[in-house]
C-alpha cells in the first residue's frame, strides 16, 4: 500500500487525536456499535497510523469483535459495517477540516479501512463456520445416546439417517459405555431409522464388529416389516447377528443371555420366545 506524504499522514493522525470525541460519537451512531466497543479500535488504529502502520493490534481487536459477533448472531454485513462506517465518520471530519493534506491522507486511509473491513468479513465467516460445525457435532452427540437398560445391558436408540460420521460417533460412544459400565450386551435399536440400505447395513455391521472386539454381544432391534423386506430385496446379510422386531424382544433376549429369569405372564411369553430363538 502506498504511504502518503508525511504531511498528509500527520494531518490524519491529528484529526484522529483532536477530534476523538466527535469522531467516536459519529462512528458509533453510523455503525450502531457502542462507543466503548469502538474506543480500543480507535486507539489501536491511531497508534498504527502514527507509527509504521503495523496493523497487528488492530487486526487482533477486529478478530475478537468478529468472533464475538458471530456467536451473538450478528450478520456478516452488520459486523463489516462497524469498520466501513469509520470512513464516513472520518470523511466528515476531513471535509470540515478542508485542508488538502487531510484529503490526500483520507484517500490512503480509505483503502486501509477497506482492507480491514474485508479482514473482518473473512474472520467472521470463519468463526461462523466453526460455530456451525461445533453445533452440528453437539446435535450429533445428542442424537446418539447410549442408555443403560439393565445391569450389563446397554442400548443405542437410533433416530434419523445413519451415515459415516454418525456411525463413528455411535461406535465411539458405545465402546466407551461398554468400558465404563462393564456391559456384555448391547442393543442397537433402529426403530427410528427411516430406511435401511446397503450403506446403513454396513455401518451397523461395523458397529457390531467393534463391540464384539470389546467382548460384547450385540442385538439389532426395530426390524419392521418394510425394513425386513428391503433387507431381503437388497440381499443384505447380517450373518450371525441376532435381530429382533422390537426393543422389548431384544431386551428379553439380552436378559435371557445374561441369565436373568423374568416373571409375570407377559414377560414370560417374551422370555420364552427369546429362548426359542
Amino acid at each position: 500500500m502506498t504511504v502518503p506524504a508525511d504531511a498528509a499522514r500527520r494531518r490524519i493522525v491529528e484529526i484522529f487525536i483532536s477530534e476523538e470525541g466527535p469522531l467516536l460519537r459519529r462512528w458509533s451512531q453510523i455503525s450502531g456499535a457502542p462507543i466503548d466497543e469502538l474506543r480500543d479500535l480507535h486507539q489501536a488504529l491511531r497508534t498504527a497510523l502514527a507509527g509504521d502502520a503495523d496493523l497487528a493490534d488492530v487486526r487482533g481487536l477486529l478478530g475478537e469483535l468478529s468472533r464475538a459477533r458471530a456467536r451473538q448472531g450478528y450478520t456478516p454485513s452488520d459486523t463489516a459495517r462497524v469498520v466501513f462506517s469509520l470512513k464516513e465518520a472520518v470523511y466528515e471530519q476531513v471535509e470540515a477540516d478542508g485542508q488538502g493534506d487531510a484529503l490526500r491522507g483520507f484517500a490512503w486511509l480509505s483503502r486501509l479501512i477497506d482492507d480491514l473491513g474485508l479482514f473482518t468479513f473473512e474472520t467472521y465467516s470463519a468463526a461462523r463456520e466453526k460455530i456451525i460445525i461445533d453445533q452440528a457435532e453437539q446435535l450429533l452427540e445428542l442424537s446418539t445416546p447410549v442408555v443403560k437398560l439393565w445391569e450389563g445391558i446397554v442400548a443405542v436408540p437410533l433416530v434419523g439417517t445413519l451415515d459415516s460420521a454418525r456411525t463413528q460417533v455411535v461406535m465411539e460412544k458405545l465402546l466407551q459405555t461398554l468400558v465404563d459400565t462393564g456391559s456384555e450386551h448391547a442393543v442397537i435399536d433402529i426403530t427410528g431409522v427411516p430406511a435401511v440400505d446397503t450403506e446403513v447395513a454396513q455401518h451397523l455391521l461395523k458397529t457390531v464388529v467393534a463391540a464384539r472386539l470389546m467382548g460384547a454381544e450385540c442385538v439389532i432391534s426395530g426390524i419392521r416389516p418394510q425394513i425386513a423386506h428391503t433387507i431381503v430385496t437388497l440381499g443384505i446379510e447380517f450373518g450371525d447377528i441376532v435381530t429382533k422386531a422390537s426393543l422389548a424382544d431384544a431386551l428379553a433376549y439380552a436378559l435371557s443371555r445374561s441369565g436373568v429369569q423374568l416373571k409375570g405372564a407377559a414377560t414370560t411369553r417374551v422370555a420364552v420366545r427369546a429362548e426359542r430363538d
